[in-house]
């Protein structure tokens, strides 16, 4: 039985759920605007996903190739989002483009996916990363007693309050989506800030990646429809 406050990790089953909703949003886009076939990459995510959600059970310590494995699968994400983007972004700026686009809901329906796709696989890049990944933050008793943290949460500023106290407060995965999606809007984190170079680079990558698809793509659509 774990000491009070400690756990095996947070489930990873949530985790789980927005890698289903990536590879739906992926399926919506437009096949002009997708990067490859529409398939390649739910089927490439599938290969990673299938041994992570085997294996996730049987392990109280994460092994490494299941890190490995879990890491590999984000990093094939964003790959396929960000060519996703430059496609798009290519098209749109491309000469002939004005006489290929259809309609600006065309864009938008490329422009949203790839925008919400970019803030759930950030999410998951910190919520994977951030002090070691899930599983060690889930062996501390609190967010006060993490090594080597990439974020600094209000929590972890005001260690002392009572609800922090009772609670044994430590970040979950809705923590790192609502930082994803502050960055994506804001280009800056709202209440949480980045300590590490990896997490600075991170924050700086989704937040171009943000602004490149909202003021190049997303304003284009915008033109054409009015």
């Amino acid at each position: 039985m774990n000491p009070p406050g400690l756990t095996v990790g947070e489930p990873r089953w949530h985790a789980t759920l927005l890698i289903v909703v990536i590879m739906a949003l992926y399926a919506t886009m437009p096949p002009r605007f997708v990067f490859g076939k529409a398939w390649v990459m739910p089927l490439v995510v599938l290969v990673f996903l299938i041994p992570l959600i085997a294996t996730m059970p049987l392990h109280r310590r994460e092994p490494r190739l299941q890190r490995v494995l879990a890491i590999a699968l984000i990093a094939t994400m964003t790959l396929f989002n960000v060519a996703s983007v430059v496609t798009l972004v290519l098209f749109v700026l491309g000469k002939s483009a004005a006489h290929k686009i259809s309609s600006g809901e065309e864009l938008l329906m490329a422009a949203v996916p790839l925008w919400v796709t970019n803030v759930l696989i950030f999410a998951l890049w910190f919520w994977e990363t951030d002090a070691g990944g899930p599983i060690r933050r889930g062996q501390k008793e609190s967010a006060e007693t993490f090594s080597h943290a990439d974020f600094v949460f209000p929590q972890m500023s005001i260690p002392n309050h009572p609800a922090y106290m009772e609670r044994n407060w430590k970040p979950l995965l809705l923590d790192y989506v609502f930082l994803a999606f502050n960055n994506a809007t804001a280009f800056s984190p709202a209440d949480t800030f980045p300590l590490t170079r990896r997490a600075k680079v991170m924050v700086m990558s989704e937040a171009l990646t943000s602004l490149v698809t909202l003021a190049v793509i997303a304003a284009r659509a915008i033109n054409i429809l009015t």
